[in-house]
């Protein structure tokens, strides 16, 4: 049995923004519970598995953890935070448009932040990424389930609020923002490189 995947992919836009090199805040410690593993501390803390492996070489099995042992969390919830407005602000316009809220799906926005880090760190400005392919394949990756995706991608904003404004005054970036056939939003932002300022939004519909 064919199903046939409507997909949404526009174009981008480039303005001049300044900015520093982003890094966590920090870490967390986590003490391990009676029935956790990797997984549900990641969803817990609403983190990536492979960013916790990553910040606890210690543990050489990943899926062998004990109660009681130490697991560290990366902390990124300024980023999280400026993240969040995006998506505040695309619900805000949806709702003047009489559209219904996009659901925050934090699955999504860490593909979408490793969206923009992979422009800032592979040094393009693409929907189509060296690394990934195309946001659809990416996704795919990530083992994100859609029926209907699209993707909007910025560089240089310095802030939540002007990010938005270009998007919306772009018709192809505010038709995927007010598409009523989404449901679901993850945003990513990243810090530094030659662009300083990186911002992707994806959109689906499960």
């Amino acid at each position: 049995m064919f199903r046939s995947f409507v997909l949404t992919l526009l174009l981008s836009f480039l303005t001049i923004g300044w900015s520093f090199q982003a890094t966590a805040q920090g870490t967390n410690t986590y003490t391990v519970q009676p029935g956790d593993s990797l997984w549900k501390i990641a969803v817990k803390y609403q983190i990536g598995l492979s960013e916790i492996i990553e910040a606890n070489p210690q543990i050489k099995n990943p899926n062998l953890i004990y109660p009681k042992q130490k697991v560290i969390i990366p902390v990124i919830d300024r980023i999280k935070s400026i993240e969040h407005q995006v998506i505040q602000l695309v619900n805000q316009e949806r709702q003047k448009a009489g559209l219904k809220p996009l659901r925050a799906n934090w699955q999504l926005s860490r593909v979408a932040r490793h969206k923009s880090q992979d422009m800032r760190d592979q040094h393009y400005f693409s929907h189509i990424s060296p690394t990934y392919g195309s946001p659809f394949d990416m996704m795919r990756a990530y083992r994100i389930s859609f029926s209907y995706a699209g993707e909007n991608i910025a560089m240089g904003q310095t802030t939540a609020w002007q990010v938005m404004k270009g998007w919306m005054g772009s018709s192809g970036h505010r038709q995927n923002i007010l598409n009523p056939n989404f449901t679901e939003i993850g945003v990513g932002y990243a810090e530094g490189g030659t662009g300083k300022y990186y911002w992707t939004q994806m959109f689906i519909r499960p």
